[in-house]
């Protein structure tokens, strides 16, 4: 089983992965928001040591976007995806995950939401890393996590 580390031990890769990306979105003439999500985007959260990245795009340009990512990189986690919601794969030396999603829908929502309590709210921050330290490698691990994060985002 992979091992547990804070994300602040990720800054500089994260950083690096993030002027990567956005380097590659330049090249490929693809507008919006591209920020760091996830355990990496939090110092004192528990990660797996993966880099999750979150581009917001605007509505009407979700499904170009999508096509022209589909150009450059493999799409990932597919049992995810979503009217709003896609993934792809980045080519790195750790797991690099970027989600798309236009702006203002419920997954968009679901990402800045649920990140910015946890950078904001330590004992919400807190609750998630004992999620993550109880439950991380159990077949329970990917539910647990999804209730936590639906209680944390549903108004």
């Amino acid at each position: 089983m992979r091992h547990l580390v804070l994300s602040g031990e990720l800054a500089g890769d994260a950083r690096a992965v993030h002027r990567e990306v956005s380097a590659l979105l330049d090249r490929l003439n693809i507008s919006g928001t591209l920020q760091l999500t996830g355990g990496s985007s939090t110092p004192e959260a528990l990660t797996k040591g993966d880099i999750d990245l979150h581009l917001r795009v605007e509505p009407d340009n979700f499904v170009a976007v999508l096509a022209r990512l589909d150009e450059a990189l493999s799409r990932t986690n597919l049992d995810a995806w979503a009217d709003t919601l896609a993934v792809f794969a980045v080519t790195g030396d750790r797991t690099i995950e970027l989600a798309v999603t236009p702006t203002g829908s419920e997954h968009d929502r679901r990402f800045c939401v649920a990140w910015e309590r946890l950078r904001s709210e330590p004992e919400l921050l807190g609750e998630y890393n004992e999620l993550k330290l109880r439950a991380f490698g159990t077949p329970q691990y990917d539910s647990l996590k999804s209730d936590f994060f639906t209680r944390i985002t549903t108004p």
